[in-house]
């Protein structure tokens, strides 16, 4: 099958999809077709309410809750919601008083 041949491409290295303006290659077309929108600046998902447009059709569904105010990400310590899990994942820190990053200097 199609996902067999593209899964297979993980083991054995082939990229058979080149990008023309800086030589990336992907696995499959549609990876270099997203990744060729950072080049031309395509953005052809658009939000309804505010026209802010998007590369990727995801980063439009999370852009939407913004309008509709939904916030499925709940903290399960204090119930604070939110509209994006990492930002679930940052303020659940507060809790665990985790400090994933240190200070170099």
């Amino acid at each position: 099958s199609c996902y067999l041949v593209i899964h297979e491409r993980t083991h054995t290295g082939e990229k058979p999809y080149e990008c023309l303006y800086c030589g990336k290659s992907f696995i499959r077309n549609y990876s270099l077709v997203i990744h060729q929108r950072t080049h031309t600046g395509e953005k052809p998902y658009e939000c309804m309410d505010c026209g802010k447009s998007f590369r990727l059709n995801s980063h439009l569904v999370v852009h939407q809750r913004i309008h509709s105010e939904k916030k499925p990400y709940e903290c399960q310590d204090c119930g604070e919601s939110f509209s994006q899990n990492c930002l679930l994942v940052y303020h659940q820190r507060r809790h665990t008083g985790e400090k994933p990053f240190e200070c170099p200097d």
